[in-house]
């Protein structure tokens, strides 16, 4: 009788695919490590930058890269090990991964609720931070919402990536499962959970008072963590470099700016006033259909189909321009701009690398340079200080947490 540790075991040889990779990818670690950096711009309150990062030209946005990311990194991470170990194995070695994540979450929340705390008890500054965040609830009834952080039915809005994040995780070894059965398999419950998710069916509550679900729809992002999961396991080949995929990627992107970011509109409104009131109402026009009907193409909770569209454009054309293997990340040569290249890569590679050390740090770290953009002002001297200091930040948390990694302690040498 085959068991399913065994069936498993061989999943990817039930999968007609190409060999699977074993070892990171740099275009792996220099695409997540960018991300984590448009994340920190991202959510440093009223931050001026924020207004020229990915999300503000088109439906995709440093999201969706790291996202896609985890899932080929986890491909590489935990996938083998349900090919070498067999699924029991594998499953403990993904219920580890996601006991990390879980705690990393609630001391996330837990000290940035105290940061906005302090600053609220001990300052007297114009902004209500704890209300900044909407965390009235949790201080106004803490017995309730600690059970709530704990059991993830409390999910704040700022704190709702890692909560999807580990529950995607958590799905692992179910299509881990599944791929013993062949990729078609795979896809078949990878859509059908995503059509659930889009459909309303599958949800997870945000908190006790409202109807409001979580803003990162864990059953919706599946869809795209797995597809770069296959493309890292094998199940799905890459790419061809075509120039017909070129120009149809670069022209998606081009065409659906102006449906996807309201700046583009202002832009086009500026040139031609028709044309932007035209903009406005298809808009208007597709949001009205969307409330009827109840199924959004462009939702960010739910993960919309033109968000996944959107990026997987955006992500071949960045595939196409990192070359075969990187190479062209690689600069050749001995002048002082390839000498800087070289260094500046290592640095964002590394920041990849500990994509989770540096996306917990950067989500405490941003509010506090809010805070301090509040006090120091939002000028273009100030804003561009804070910004370099929280790169500084999240690239110091890089070396660091490489370097506990390493395990110095263990060295056989004096």
């Amino acid at each position: 009788m085959t068991t399913l540790s065994s069936r498993t075991g061989s999943a990817d040889a039930a999968v007609p695919a190409a060999t699977p990779v074993s070892v990171r990818d740099p275009r792996l670690d220099f695409y997540r490590g960018i991300a984590m950096f448009i994340i920190l711009v991202a959510h440093i309150p009223f931050n001026p930058w924020s207004n020229w990062i990915p999300a503000r030209f088109g439906y995709s946005d440093a999201t969706e890269i790291f996202v896609f990311c985890s899932g080929m990194a986890s491909a590489i991470a935990f996938g083998g090990a349900f090919v070498r170990k067999g699924w029991g194995m594998g499953t403990a070695r993904v219920a580890f991964r996601v006991w990390q994540v879980y705690w990393a979450h609630v001391c996330l929340f837990f000290f940035v609720a105290m940061m906005m705390a302090a600053l609220d008890t001990f300052g007297t500054f114009e902004t209500n931070y704890v209300d900044s965040l909407n965390l009235g609830h949790f201080f106004d009834d803490p017995m309730r919402q600690i059970v709530g952080v704990f059991t993830l039915t409390y999910v704040p809005n700022y704190f709702d990536i890692l909560p999807m994040y580990l529950v995607v995780l958590a799905m692992m070894p179910l299509f881990m499962a599944l791929s013993g059965l062949g990729f078609a398999a795979v896809v078949a419950a990878s859509l059908a959970i995503w059509f659930g998710a889009n459909a309303g069916v599958l949800d997870l509550p945000a908190e006790s008072w409202s109807d409001r679900e979580w803003f990162f729809n864990p059953f919706g992002w599946q869809l795209l963590f797995f597809t770069g999961f296959a493309f890292m396991r094998g199940w799905l080949p890459p790419p061809p470099v075509s120039r017909v995929l070129v120009w149809t990627s670069l022209g998606f992107l081009v065409l659906s700016a102006p449906f996807g970011s309201w700046k583009v509109v202002t832009w086009l409104g500026a040139i031609s006033p028709d044309l932007g009131a035209a903009i406005r109402e298809i808009w208007t026009q597709v949001g009205a259909s969307e409330k009827a009907t109840g199924f959004s193409l462009r939702d960010k909770t739910d993960f919309g189909v033109l968000r996944y569209l959107h990026f997987l454009s955006l992500a071949y054309l960045a595939w196409v321009a990192a070359g075969e293997g990187g190479r062209r990340l690689r600069a050749s040569g001995t002048g002082l701009a390839a000498k800087i290249w070289r260094i500046l890569l290592k640095i964002v590679m590394k920041v990849g690398q500990q994509s989770l050390a540096v996306f917990v740090f950067s989500m405490a770290a941003a509010r506090f340079l809010g805070f301090v953009l509040d006090q120091a002002g939002r000028g273009p001297a100030t804003v561009l200080l804070v910004n370099l200091a929280g790169f500084a930040m999240i690239i110091a948390v890089a070396y660091i947490a490489a370097w506990f990694k390493s395990q110095p302690w263990r060295s056989k040498r004096a």
